[in-house]
């Protein structure tokens, strides 16, 4: 299975999103909901979870069941690695739009769902619909049915442990749904028991920069056989991603204003540069490999807006942004845009298109050192 060189946290943020799980009844739970979704149409579920001081999985879970305007929503039966069933089954209904995020972006791509495999506790999705799965955060699915903006939607959601979620699909208009609607309620539970979710834990800090070894650090990452291995390095030298790229030395990491991303995505749709965006969280991974076109900023949003891929990134929750060199034995040298969060999280990394076995694109690298260059 081909992994990817993504660090994934399994720490969550300070707000603890299970904090107030236990502060009303189920049924008060989801009338707060309700009266908050009457009163502004166009909230996400997300937000008036955060508004209510409780998980985005508790506030769902609260809502099993059926409600007004043709909501109903189901708790499914699987738990980590056995959602492989049920993502081959529904991937065999047709396109769909896939939804991975984190607190700081977005991502969304639209289309067919290819060879779905699992290996132990890690699976990958390929094709349009481009995943890496880790199930041991899959604690808690649901099939939903809710009014949007858009009309009715349909849609799997699979939360964390926490109640932060891990990924969600929809179904679009090209989807199967007799099929759809098959797929999940041959899944379903009706054992009627709600799900337990838990406060988040703190981010553990890194060791002290005085404790690690910089020398054996800087020789590790360059001699990486593939820039896949870098993750490994970091656990080996026991180092924060964040932390290693401060302490790397230019010549592997270079800082950048955060107003770095919006320049090279902006070339990159200039320049016509396909390009690799990876956002993930602790349970999934998703990535756009292709062009960009449409960037848009819209307050402190940067979005991409792309017929098959968006992309959603609080540029204002970006604290660090970072031009990462790995010169590996198999492929030369890597180029790579990271964009950390105020927590040392890793927001969202990009990375210049190259076909397989091949190095990188020149063009790639120019575009990320000229953008780089226009912030000094």
């Amino acid at each position: 299975m081909r992994m990817v060189d993504a660090q994934i946290d399994s720490t969550a943020p300070d707000e603890a999103p299970g904090k107030a799980s236990g502060k009303a009844p189920d049924a008060d739970l989801a009338a707060s909901y309700r009266a908050r979704k009457a009163a502004n149409p166009a909230a996400r579920t997300r937000d008036i979870a955060d508004s209510l001081g409780v998980a985005e999985g508790a506030l769902v879970d609260a809502r099993v069941g059926t409600g007004p305007g043709g909501e109903a929503i189901a708790r499914l039966a699987p738990q980590g690695s056995g959602f492989l069933d049920l993502l081959r089954a529904l991937a065999t209904a047709g396109p769909v739009m896939s939804l991975t995020r984190n607190d700081a972006a977005v991502h969304e791509l639209t289309g067919t769902m290819g060879a779905i495999e699992g290996h132990g506790s890690m699976g990958q999705v390929t094709g349009a619909v481009d995943l890496r799965l880790f199930f041991a955060h899959w604690h808690a699915g649901y099939a939903v049915s809710e009014e949007t903006r858009s009309g009715l939607r349909h849609s799997l959601q699979v939360f964390d442990a926490t109640g932060r979620a891990i990924l969600k699909l929809y179904a679009v208009g090209d989807t199967d749904a007799a099929l759809w609607d098959a797929v999940l309620a041959r899944h379903a539970t009706g054992d009627g028991r709600p799900a337990r979710f838990q406060p988040a834990a703190l981010p553990q800090p890194d060791r002290p920069d005085a404790d690690i070894d910089v020398a054996a650090l800087r020789t590790g990452w360059q001699a990486l056989e593939h820039s896949h291995d870098f993750h490994a390095l970091l656990r080996k030298a026991g180092v924060g991603r964040e932390q290693a790229l401060r302490m790397a030395g230019p010549d592997l990491a270079t800082p950048a204003d955060s107003g770095l991303v919006e320049r090279v995505l902006t070339a990159a749709a200039e320049r016509a540069v396909p390009i690799m965006c990876f956002v993930g969280n602790p349970g999934c991974l998703q990535i756009h490999t292709g062009p960009v076109q449409r960037i848009v900023p819209m307050g402190p949003w940067l979005n991409v807006l792309d017929p098959g891929f968006n992309l959603h990134l609080r540029v204002d929750r970006v604290a660090s942004a970072w031009v990462v060199v790995k010169p590996t034995r198999l492929r030369g040298r890597i180029t790579s845009v990271e964009l950390f969060d105020a927590q040392r999280r890793l927001v969202c990394q990009f990375f210049g298109s190259r076909p397989p076995s091949e190095g990188e694109r020149t063009a790639w690298r120019d575009l990320v050192q000229d953008s780089l260059g226009e912030s000094r």
